[in-house]
């Protein structure tokens, strides 16, 4: 028996159009496809809620902000009103702006050259550097109690994060003796100490008076890392004194003493040591060479013996676990601890018999310097330093090399290193790249308005921002240094591009006809607007270079202060400024045209 079928006019699709069809299966597999879940509920509450809330809310908000730009707008056409009659005053009275303008360039020179100078600012590098120097001939073991000592207070100093020790040994030496000692004291992480300003520098100088305080064995240094890594082992300055005229080790460490001790008392300078010795005790060992051949033993035998029993001797290589190995021999320390263990050494001899070393040999006192260090091929000491705060690198150069020549002997030389001898090196040669950009900007300028006079207009406002922001780097208490110099070149065309907005429209207007005095005043009433917008985007885009904290930060801040306060200042300058200068130029160009032409004869 056949079954009926009912189809029913809303499900039959040949009473439907195609395009029905299609959408009704749409929704089918959308709904079927797709559970309405309360999460997914509430999303679409949520939204519905939130688009709501914004069209309710659009009329008000659209409102105030009209009112406001409004009220901004009207604010701001007062402010050009007023802007706009001040230049006019200014053009009216352009020789007196000139002449201020005159007064404003020898301030910049003046003020440009009492500015102190350095090279690359000190950073926080998330560690410092200790420098442990125990008495002449202090004991291994004496030292490593005082590098526990102070582990022990470094490790409750706030802001430190463990550290590192290494007895025997000064980093910044590089040379090996008993009571030498080296630490790394490393920080914790950048976010953990800004938030209770623990600088390096401020960690430092709390762990430097624990330390002064609680460590009586031994002369403690702490110094920050170096700003250039692999260039020097700390930071601050580095002098070399040479002894030229051969006075011996003696005086040269009395000299390098004396000048530590005179770089003590010299405002500006800080952290002066030198681990110089040139009397500490040494055993040496006097071989007779006629009584060791009658005995038939050679002096190689001799030396390669010492060389095992005392130090090590280096015998061959050998591949093991994809590594290369060296393999060299050396006593046990037991039996090379004192003066006393040198009479068990034996020798061989040609006879083949065991010769007692000390049968050849005697023993005796001497004095001594720890390391014999040279520069330049000459017996030297070297002497460490940092500028202390308010004072910059330039200016610690400056006075740590007069106190060395005030207190070294004739026939002694200081001589710079590391980082110090770079900057004394570099000068002034960033100066030379501003003023090639200066220069670079000048002939741009010329190609573009196919003249030599225009572009002065342009380029006279540059000063100005040197001027600024070598103000703000001295209201900063900063240096002027690689990263301010660079600030300088980023100055140049952002003063410029103020100065082309004004200068541009105003020589447009001059070409169609209008007179140069209302020329100006036209660009200026027109132009205000956006150098004042482009402006303040660009001062408060650096706003984060000033305000910076963390790994770096002393560049950035560096940086971000000079460019901030020259853009600041070249803007306030320049919309006052640089309407004078294309006035007066353009005038003087006008009246040269005139003159060439000479008077035209009427009929």
């Amino acid at each position: 028996m056949a079954k009926r079928c009912h189809v029913s006019a809303w499900s039959s699709p040949a009473r439907w159009p195609p395009a029905t069809s299609l959408g009704r299966g749409l929704f089918r597999s959308s709904a079927t496809g797709w559970p309405l879940s309360p999460a997914r509920l509430a999303a679409i509450l949520a939204a519905l809620a939130g688009g709501l809330a914004a069209w309710l809310a659009a009329r008000p908000i659209n409102w105030l902000l009209t009112r406001f730009f409004r009220g901004f707008n009207l604010a701001f056409g007062q402010v050009t009103r007023g802007y706009v009659g001040s230049v006019g005053l200014l053009l009216r009275g352009s020789l007196l702006a000139l002449a201020a303008y005159g007064g404003l360039l020898y301030l910049t020179y003046h003020t440009f050259r009492e500015t102190p100078t350095g090279f690359i600012p000190a950073q926080d590098k998330g560690y410092l550097l200790v420098n442990i120097l125990l008495p002449d001939s202090a004991s291994l073991e004496r030292t490593n109690r005082v590098m526990q000592q102070i582990e022990n207070l470094a490790s409750r100093t706030p802001g430190v994060k463990h550290t590192v020790a290494i007895a025997g040994q000064s980093i910044l030496l590089g040379a090996s003796a008993p009571n030498f000692g080296s630490m790394y004291v490393m920080l914790d992480d950048f976010h953990h100490r800004a938030q209770h300003n623990l600088s390096a520098d401020a960690v430092a100088n709390a762990l430097e008076q624990e330390l002064n305080a609680d460590v009586k064995d031994a002369a403690v240094n702490i110094v920050g890392a170096p700003p250039i890594d692999g260039l020097g082992t700390a930071g601050g300055v580095k002098i070399v004194i040479e002894d030229r005229g051969d006075n011996g080790l003696a005086a040269l460490q009395k000299t390098s003493q004396q000048i530590v001790e005179e770089g003590r008392k010299t405002p500006g300078l800080d952290k002066l040591f030198t681990s110089f010795r040139a009397d500490t005790t040494w055993l040496f060992l006097d071989i007779d060479r006629d009584a060791a051949e009658s005995m038939g033993v050679s002096m190689a035998d001799v030396f390669n013996m010492l060389q095992v029993n005392l130090g090590t001797l280096y015998i061959n290589d050998f591949n093991r676990f994809g590594r290369t190995w060296q393999v060299n021999v050396q006593a046990d320390a037991r039996y090379r601890m004192q003066a006393d263990d040198l009479d068990r050494l034996y020798v061989k001899s040609d006879r083949q018999r065991m010769v007692p070393l000390m049968s050849f040999a005697k023993i005796r006192q001497v004095s001594g310097p720890v390391m014999l260090n040279r520069y330049n091929l000459y017996s030297a000491a070297t002497i460490n330093a940092d500028a202390a705060a308010g004072t910059s690198s330039g200016q610690a150069i400056e006075l740590l090399e007069r106190v060395a020549k005030e207190n070294a002997i004739q026939s002694m030389r200081p001589e710079w290193t590391e980082l110090a001898l770079l900057q004394l090196a570099a000068g002034n040669t960033a100066m030379y790249a501003f003023l090639l950009a200066v220069v670079l900007v000048f002939l741009v300028l010329a190609a573009q308005y196919e003249s030599w006079s225009l572009p002065l207009a342009v380029i006279l406002v540059v000063p100005m921002c040197l001027l600024c922001s070598v103000c703000g780097v001295l209201v900063a208490h900063l240096d002027i240094n690689v990263f301010t110099q660079i600030g300088f070149v980023v100055l140049v065309g952002l003063a410029c591009k103020n100065a082309i907005l004004i200068v541009e429209f105003a020589r447009a207007q001059h070409a169609e006809g209008v007179p140069t005095f209302q020329a100006t005043l036209a660009a200026c009433r027109l132009r205000l607007r956006p150098i004042v917008m482009t402006s303040l985007a660009f001062i408060f885009g650096v706003v984060p270079l000033v305000l910076g904290a963390g790994a770096g930060a002393e560049m950035r801040r560096t940086l971000g202060v000079a460019v901030f306060a020259g853009m600041l200042g070249v803007t306030l300058f320049g919309i006052f400024l640089t309407p004078v200068f294309f006035y007066a130029i353009q005038t003087i160009a006008d009246f040269g045209i005139g003159s060439r032409q000479g008077p035209r004869s009427t009929l």
